[in-house]
């Protein structure tokens, strides 16, 4: 294979969706840079012009980037800077046949995606989102006795699947309320880490769901996680059990979520991301008893500008000839 020519000095960037104001005005400044002219999700032939235009595409998570859509994109398309941390809508695979780096932001949401997930943990067993709209009603006739009756949280057991960072920093929010923490994860953290935490370790998974309270999942979308949370797992989960999840939809299978609420196999539900966003079953929208959040588990302007320093970063230190500091190996960070 030919060596690949060294990358252009100002290169040409594609940007797919509006980013903050800040970060397109420091990529207008320091890249030949085309943004998208509005705030919509490309479709696939937009998406393919986008990638025959430029050297470096930066995509985000709405964007489905395939091996059709990279083998088709033109050699002068040499890198993937994701906004966003997750790259499951990215074929790594096709992207490395082709000589295309792929670089994510890692580290910089998990603080934000922690605290979304510690008030939906909140919000679920003090049915704070049945509250509000009861308020907002003019029904609520005043404070009674036995009106709107949730849980606490203070000594249960939380299960987390998945804990790297943000799982980690879920744990340290969930203990300071009293929870006990629960863990399944590929590999045991260190003594010194579980220690911290107050955590246990969980080798099999299916073991731990039998004995938690409440559930939350922190593991990447691809093909060991698609349906993790299945049909039989969610059998296992005891009925007084509530579920989370703001990581990625498919990892929950949602037909399974949905039958096991409406039968009252599960005490409620806590969900920022959806299997088919933005489109939601009806289902869940008529249960009062799920707290449902439009993907904003991310959502502050502090995370999506540090997001925009980390893409201005990879796209500058590849064009000074470099390998970038997020640069994406075996299709995880």
């Amino acid at each position: 294979m030919a060596a690949a020519s060294p990358p252009p000095r100002t290169p040409r960037v594609q940007v797919t969706r509006r980013l903050p104001a800040a970060t397109e005005g420091r990529m207008a400044t320091l890249f030949d840079t085309v943004f998208s002219p509005d705030d919509h999700a490309l479709s696939r032939d937009e998406l393919a012009a986008a990638m025959a235009d430029c050297d470096v595409l930066v995509p985000a998570v709405t964007d489905v980037i395939d091996a059709e859509l990279i083998a088709a994109a033109p050699d002068r398309l040499r890198l993937i800077a994701n906004y966003g941390a997750g790259v499951n809508h990215i074929d790594l695979k096709a992207a490395h046949a082709r000589r295309i780096l792929v670089t994510n932001t890692p580290g910089v949401l998990t603080e934000d995606t922690a605290d979304m997930v510690m008030a939906l943990i909140l919000a679920v067993p003090r049915r704070l989102a049945e509250g509000e709209k009861l308020v907002r009603s003019g029904e609520w006739k005043g404070w009674s006795p036995s009106g709107m009756l949730g849980h606490r949280i203070g000594g249960k057991a939380l299960g987390i699947v998945g804990m790297g960072r943000i799982g980690q920093a879920v744990a340290r929010r969930a203990r300071a309320f009293g929870l006990s923490i629960h863990y399944h994860n590929r590999h045991r953290l260190p003594e010194t880490v579980e220690a911290e935490l107050g955590a246990t370790w969980h080798a099999d998974l299916d073991e731990m769901l039998g004995v938690i309270d409440l559930l939350t999942i922190h593991t990447p979308r691809n093909a060991d996680s698609e349906n993790l949370l299945n049909e039989n797992r969610i059998a296992r989960l005891r009925r007084h059990v509530y579920l989370i999840n703001a990581s990625r939809g498919g990892i929950v299978d949602e037909e399974a979520l949905v039958d096991a609420l409406e039968r009252g196999r599960l005490a409620g539900a806590g969900l920022d991301v959806w299997a088919h966003e933005p489109a939601i079953d009806p289902r869940l929208l008529a249960l009062p008893n799920v707290v449902m959040t439009p993907h904003m588990g991310s959502a502050t302007l502090e995370g999506r500008v540090a997001m925009g320093e980390k893409v201005i970063t990879n796209i500058r230190v590849w064009a000074d000839g470099h390998r970038p500091p997020d640069q994406v190996l075996d299709g995880l960070r």
